[in-house]
């Protein structure tokens, strides 16, 4: 059963976001390289079961011919209101458990952060030969980073990795009618025009990304000047009612 309570000051009051994702960790195989958790639970064994009973050869399927390449695969187990994410790519596998409510955007969102910065830092060097929970030092703390990093913009996350999915959606589509176009022999004037549809199609949805992030800063910048003018004002209050006035200075006559 996964019952987590909080471990640390910043766990958070009232199940806010701070308890969306308890639980991270990267492996080797079935080797748990680093973890990271501010919670108490049986979370992380049911996840190292999970990660066990993985099905046989997708450790391997998502691993080219050169040992690198591949496509990543997904996993993903339901206990107790808990979900158990898992991203395998490279011989490597990448979990967070996060509460059924989360949206599963932001734990994708998630496990792809922690897969590049993870590849960045260690790819091909060290961690192809670590032990189990060697790497919990120095790694453990930047999987705490990624966690608050996607905690404080899941929002945004979700709604860039939602217009990613329309974009390769109309992608496809387009592919698919362009395969059907040649089959038919149709004139290749007609796939070109396909063809730069899909491309405005793509420019669009890229704008698209562009406003919300721009309409994200702009909400925190009103609230911000919302705030500075109550301060204000309140300011302005106290200044009148202990002068009396607006002029705080004394004539004799």
């Amino acid at each position: 059963m996964v019952s987590p309570a909080p471990g640390g000051e910043d766990s958070g009051e009232g199940g806010g976001k701070a308890e969306w994702l308890i639980y991270a960790f990267v492996a080797r195989g079935t080797a748990v390289l680093a973890e990271y958790t501010e919670f108490t639970g049986n979370f992380p064994s049911i996840a190292a079961q999970c990660l066990q009973r993985l099905p046989a050869g997708s450790s391997s399927a998502s691993t080219g011919p050169d040992g690198r390449g591949g496509a990543p695969v997904r996993f993903s187990y339901a206990c107790d209101g808990h979900t158990f994410n898992f991203l395998l790519h490279r011989g490597y596998a990448y979990c967070v458990v996060a509460k059924e409510s989360v949206p599963k955007n932001v734990s994708v969102a998630f496990l792809e952060r922690l897969e590049d910065d993870f590849m960045k830092r260690y790819g091909g060097g060290k961690a192809d030969t670590a032990l189990a929970k060697s790497l919990n030092k120095e790694y453990g703390p930047v999987i705490k980073q990624h966690i608050q990093y996607v905690l404080d913009h899941s929002e945004e996350l979700d709604k860039t990795l939602k217009v990613q999915a329309q974009v390769s959606e109309v992608k496809n589509i387009m592919l698919d009618n362009i395969e059907k176009t040649l089959g038919r022999g149709e004139k290749l004037s007609e796939l070109q025009d396909k063809t730069s549809d899909l491309h405005s199609q793509a420019q669009e949805f890229k704008k698209q990304g562009v406003k919300i992030r721009r309409k994200t800063w702009l909400q925190n910048m009103k609230i911000k000047l919302v705030i500075l003018g109550i301060l204000l004002l309140l300011v302005i209050i106290v200044w009148v009612s202990v002068c009396q006035g607006f002029d705080c200075t004394k004539h004799e006559t």
